[in-house]
């Protein structure tokens, strides 16, 4: 059975925030093209991003200040890539 590996997007009048999928199941915060900081989950990346408790962005911006949902089921959720089953050797 395949599955899906998702990421996720917040839209902002100054730019998109989003997570997305890292080696080891991790999830990086990225603000433009500026990596923010890994998460151990994207709910943890969301609930840090939310109250601005990121890197901050080259532009001094203050991602906590831009009104961005702390629960990622209010995010933009998307197809990262899709793993099919895995065949034994």
């Amino acid at each position: 059975m395949d599955r899906n590996v998702y990421y996720y997007q917040h839209h902002t009048d100054l730019g998109t925030v989003s997570l997305l999928p890292e080696a080891g199941g991790r999830y990086k915060v990225m603000f433009g093209e500026e990596n923010l900081g890994s998460y151990a989950s994207p709910e943890a990346a969301a609930d840090d991003v939310s109250g601005g408790h990121t890197f901050t962005p080259s532009s001094g911006v203050n991602l906590g200040e831009l009104g961005i949902p702390d629960e990622l089921g209010d995010w933009e959720k998307k197809v990262f890539a899709t793993i099919g089953r895995l065949r034994p050797a």
